[in-house]
C-alpha cells in the first residue's frame, strides 16, 4: 500500500436501520435508509444483524447446549468460561454464541457462513443502488495477552482482506519479510469506532480507501491461522494434557539435525520433577557427535551379543534380537538419564533399602517423562529404550561416567520420519479402583 492509498479516510455509523428479523433482507434495509454509498466504500456490518435476518436465533436456556454443538475444540477452560474453536474455524469465547443486543430470553449463533452472508450484502447493494462496494461481517473478539475487545472481520466479500508486504522494503531500504497486514480487521475496529456497542448502530462505511475493494479471490477465512502455524493453539492446562496424551514412541526418524537448544530446554524441563529428600537425582549425557553415538552403541551391542550367546541363543536368534535395537543407530541424538542417589537415606534394614532405592528410581522415571513430553513440546520425536540398564559398567566406561551414576536407559531423538498413527483411546475407569 502507497502512502497516497492511505493518505485517508472517512467513516461513519448509518443510522435509520429498524430492528432486524428473520428473513429480512439486510441489503434492502440498508439501502433504504437512505446512506449515499459510492464504488470503492466498505459497508462493515455487524454479525448480529446478519444472525437475526439469518434465523441464528435460539432459546436462552439453550445456550449451553448452542456452545456445545458450536464447538469443534476446546482451546481453554477457566471456570465456566470456554474459549473454543467453532464450527466456522474461529477461536474465540463461547463459540460466539451471544447473549447481548439480542430480545431477553435468546441468544444468537454467529451465521452459519459469515463469508456467504457478506457476498449477499453486496450482491443486494449493488441490484438496489448500482454501486460496487465491500462487504465486512464484523464481530467482537478478545484477544491473547490484551486486554478489552476490538471487532475483527469473521466474513467478507470484494475486500482485500490481507496486505502482504513480504518481498517489500521499509523506508529505510530494510527487507520486510513478514508483514502481512490484516486489513480487513483493520476496518473491522475502525467501523466499531463509530458503531459502538449499545448505540444500535450496526452498520458503517469506510470512504477513501478505495484499493482494498476488488474480487481478489480472498475472504474473511484467509485471516485464520492454520493448525500448523499456529504457535499459540491451547490454553496451558490443555496444552500440558495435549503435550502428554500426544507423547509418542518414535522409531524411525529423519536425517534432519537436532537443535542441541531444544534438548537442553527438555532437560530443564526434565529437572523439574518431584524427589526424594530434596534431592536432584537426574543427570543427562548427551551424545551429540556421531562418534560418540557410535563408539557406545558399538559397545553395548558386544555387550549385549555376548550375553545373548551365554543365554544359548543361535547365532540367527542373536542377529534378530540386535536388528531390533537399531533403532538408536538411527536416531540423530542420543540422550542417556542417569539416577544419582546422592542422598538417600541408608537404614541397614533390606526392606527400607530397597522402598528408598525405589523412591529414587521414580523420581528418574518422573524426569523422563518430563524429558519426553518437553521433546513432544519441541516438536521433537523421542523412544526410550531401556538397553543401557543392562550393561551399565559398559556405558560407564565407554562414556567415562562417576560410579555412582545409574544409567537409566536411552532416549533417541530426532524429527519424525512419519506422523504416528492414531493411539486407540483407552477408558482411564480401567486403571482406577476408588476407595
Amino acid at each position: 500500500m502507497s502512502a497516497a492509498e492511505s493518505a485517508g479516510y472517512r467513516v461513519w455509523a448509518v443510522p435509520g436501520l429498524p430492528e432486524v428479523r428473520q428473513g429480512d433482507d439486510l441489503a434492502g434495509l440498508i439501502a433504504a435508509t437512505g446512506v449515499e454509498l459510492a464504488d470503492g466504500d466498505v459497508l462493515l456490518v455487524t454479525s448480529k444483524i446478519v444472525s437475526k435476518a439469518e434465523g441464528r436465533v435460539m432459546a436462552a436456556d439453550s445456550r449451553e447446549e448452542a456452545i456445545d454443538a458450536e464447538t469443534v475444540r476446546v482451546v481453554a477452560r477457566r471456570g465456566s468460561l470456554r474459549i473454543v474453536e467453532n464450527r466456522q474455524g474461529l477461536v474465540m469465547a463461547a463459540a460466539g454464541v451471544d447473549a447481548s443486543n439480542t430480545p431477553a430470553g435468546t441468544v444468537l449463533l454467529l451465521p452459519e457462513d459469515a463469508n456467504a452472508s457478506a457476498r449477499a450484502v453486496r450482491a443486494g447493494v449493488r441490484a438496489a443502488l448500482g454501486v460496487d462496494v465491500g462487504v465486512v461481517v464484523t464481530d467482537t473478539f478478545g484477544r491473547p495477552w490484551r486486554s478489552g475487545l476490538t471487532d475483527v472481520a469473521i466474513g467478507s466479500a470484494g475486500v482485500r482482506v490481507l496486505d502482504d508486504l513480504r518481498g517489500g522494503t521499509d523506508a529505510y531500504g530494510n527487507p520486510l519479510s513478514a508483514t502481512v497486514v490484516a486489513t480487513a480487521d483493520e476496518l473491522a475496529a475502525a467501523g466499531d469506532l463509530v458503531k459502538g456497542k449499545a448505540e444500535g448502530l450496526p452498520v458503517a462505511v469506510v470512504r477513501g480507501l478505495p484499493h482494498v475493494v476488488g474480487d481478489d479471490g480472498e475472504d474473511a477465512s484467509a485471516l485464520v491461522r492454520v493448525a500448523r502455524d499456529d504457535m499459540f493453539r491451547l490454553g496451558t492446562s490443555e496444552a500440558v494434557r495435549e503435550a502428554v496424551t500426544q507423547r509418542r514412541t518414535v522409531r524411525a526418524f529423519t536425517d534432519d539435525p537436532v537443535d542441541a537448544g531444544s534438548v537442553r530446554r527438555a532437560v530443564a524441563a526434565a529437572v523439574t520433577a518431584p524427589a526424594p529428600h530434596h534431592t536432584t537425582p537426574w543427570r543427562f549425557v548427551l551424545l551429540e557427535t556421531e562418534r560418540a553415538r557410535t563408539e557406545l552403541l558399538d559397545a553395548m551391542r558386544d555387550a549385549w551379543i555376548a550375553d545373548l550367546r551365554r543365554d544359548g541363543r543361535s547365532e540367527e536368534s542373536v542377529a534378530k534380537r540386535v536388528r531390533r535395537g537399531e533403532v538408536l543407530r538411527a536416531a540423530p541424538y542420543l540422550a542417556v538419564p542417569c539416577l544419582v542417589t546422592d542422598g538417600s537415606h541408608h537404614y541397614g534394614d533390606p526392606r527400607r533399602d530397597t522402598a528408598e532405592r525405589e523412591m529414587f528410581v521414580v523420581a528418574a522415571g518422573a524426569g523422563v517423562q518430563n524429558f519426553l513430553v518437553a521433546l513432544a513440546g519441541e516438536r521433537l520425536g523421542s523412544a526410550w529404550v531401556s538397553s543401557t540398564m543392562f550393561c551399565r559398567d559398559v556405558v560407564r566406561e565407554v562414556l567415562r561416567l562417576p560410579e555412582n551414576w545409574d544409567p537409566m536407559g536411552a532416549v533417541a531423538i530426532g524429527r519424525p520420519a512419519a506422523e504416528p498413527a492414531a493411539r486407540p483411546p483407552r477408558d482411564a475407569d480401567s486403571f482406577i479402583e476408588v476407595r
